[in-house]
């Protein structure tokens, strides 16, 4: 039998007893692909992107071993929520307006040493003051830095929009304008290489634009690892006391940790291995986050339809943000429908074989963000589901 026809043999047995729509975890998967990051790291620990996980449990799961250490959170509102819930090291990676959460941290001894909030202009520190209601606790503070790569004198820009603080000098700037606040404590800077990290350099069928994005790539990276390195220490300059300095993502990992300026390394989707992370030269991983919909239709030959599965992932959108059907092989969408909310139509010759009741097996675009479709994620060793847990979904969280 050929792995992935082994694969759907297992997860078919383990989840026969489950109604679908399901989603499960391959916690055989997810370990190697665990490791897998420690081993790219090097040696330098990989801070755990909630984000891409959105479960508690696996959260945990993953930080209890060796290599792992930190996460790194999307709202404040979740992060408030993870310190609450134990998790002593939590950074948030994006600017927040969220001013209860600001009051509720200012004024707790606790979360206000469990995390750590981002900032990239005077006015996020205008908006925390503002927040504090009387809370007196000194807020840790992480600076970004814009990792996009100029050319042509700034003309043409590649890379996420994020900070504002591109030279070493407005790093170094903003650190000076943190240190001189009372109420305040620089702890660390992050720079997120998400045109290096998130972005496949092995399109199939785009073997050009692939070679393109690999030339690219690599002339990012040496810009940004001089320019890292230069703000870093022009920060450290200002601030002898930085305690980290975080980038990467799961597509630059071993990248990222050769950069002596880089203390920690940020990843998280390389958990879950999503169709998009097909794309990559510089690792593979094994999927290990799935979602099954029940055939409830078989309206010709080559044809079943499927309930639900219209679970676009963010970003621009294009077939690539779609859920891929996986499992059994052979299967596709009608370009007359797609995935649609209530059902999906899938065309190929593996659809005869396929009876009313029956599983198919889809990987989602991105990580996380099936979680947001499930409430629980069953989790999954050899062919049988040893125990199930909540998303964040399922425990009443939905921070975006």
């Amino acid at each position: 039998m050929i792995p992935r026809a082994a694969d759907r043999a297992r997860y078919d047995r383990a989840a026969a007893h489950l109604d679908a729509p399901v989603a499960i975890v391959d916690l055989d998967a997810f370990d190697a692909n665990a490791d897998d990051l420690v081993r790219r790291a090097a040696g330098k620990p990989v801070r755990v992107a909630s984000k891409s996980v959105r479960c508690r449990a696996l959260l945990e799961r993953v930080l209890a071993k060796d290599g792992f250490a930190g996460i790194m959170s999307f709202t404040l509102a979740e992060s408030l929520w993870l310190a609450r819930s134990g998790f002593d090291d939590v950074l948030l990676a994006y600017p927040s307006a969220d001013r209860a959460g600001f009051a509720e941290l200012a004024a707790d001894p606790k979360l206000a040493a469990a995390v750590t909030v981002m900032i990239d202009d005077p006015a996020q520190l205008d908006l925390v003051d503002a927040s504090r209601e009387g809370g007196g606790e000194v807020v840790r503070v992480c600076l970004e830095l814009d990792t996009a790569l100029k050319l042509l004198g700034g003309r043409v820009r590649v890379g996420a929009r994020r900070s504002p603080l591109h030279s070493p000098a407005q790093v170094a700037d903003m650190a000076r304008t943190v240190t001189r606040r009372p109420g305040f404590r620089l702890v660390g800077i992050m720079a997120y290489e998400g045109h290096i990290a998130g972005v496949g350099d092995a399109v199939a069928g785009r073997p050009l634009r692939s070679r393109a994005v690999r030339l690219m790539q690599a002339t990012a990276r040496r810009e940004l690892a001089e320019r890292r390195a230069a703000a870093v220490r022009a920060v450290r300059a200002v601030a002898p006391g930085l305690e980290f300095v975080n980038g990467g993502g799961t597509g630059s990992v071993q990248h990222t940790a050769a950069e002596d300026a880089v203390t920690e390394i940020a990843a998280g989707s390389g958990l879950y291995v999503p169709r998009l992370f097909d794309n990559y030269t510089s690792f593979r991983g094994r999927p290990a986050a799935l979602f099954a919909l029940p055939v409830v239709r078989r309206p010709g030959v080559g044809v079943v339809t499927v309930l639900g599965g219209g679970y676009p992932a963010s970003g621009v959108a294009g077939p690539d943000r779609l859920p891929v059907p996986y499992l059994p092989e052979g299967l596709r969408y009608d370009p007359q429908e797609g995935p649609g909310e209530v059902q999906t139509p899938l065309l190929g010759s593996a659809a005869d074989d396929l009876l009313i009741g029956d599983k198919v097996w889809f990987r989602h675009a991105k990580a996380g963000e099936l979680c947001e479709r499930f409430e629980v994620l069953h989790l999954v060793e050899g062919d049988r589901v040893t125990t199930a847990v909540p998303t964040y979904r399922g425990e009443g969280r939905t921070f975006l």
